[in-house]
């Protein structure tokens, strides 16, 4: 076998092995965040994040002039809960859950 023959098959097994990781990565990496995205921590206002946004668990409760009636996590577009959870994940808080009820100064209302 010639030097290029070898430098091919080296080549070849390197792109096998290498899309088989790629494959179990993503699988491994995806099963997961579904399993765990209902059993996020709640965020706390006392996060610093949360509190840096103004989070309030009641929009009902916000004193925050940009607050606007009717404006909820669960109509923000960065909200990814699901309809009629209580609690779901936030794009602006990763790693926690937000209550569907609750309001930041990040809300972006979700087109309708």
């Amino acid at each position: 076998m010639s030097q290029h023959d070898q430098n091919n098959e080296g080549r070849r097994r390197f792109l096998k092995v290498a899309a088989g990781t790629v494959a179990a990565a993503a699988v491994v990496g995806v099963v997961p965040r579904m399993a765990l995205a209902a059993d996020l921590p709640h965020l706390a206002t006392s996060d610093p994040t949360a509190a840096a946004l103004k989070y309030v668990e009641d929009a009902g409760t916000s004193t925050d002039p940009k607050h606007k009636a009717g404006d909820t996590c669960a109509n923000c577009n960065f909200y990814q809960g699901k309809a009629g959870d209580a609690f779901g994940p936030c794009q602006l808080f990763p790693g926690k859950a937000v209550a569907a009820k609750g309001w930041c100064v990040s809300h972006a209302a979700k087109a309708v």
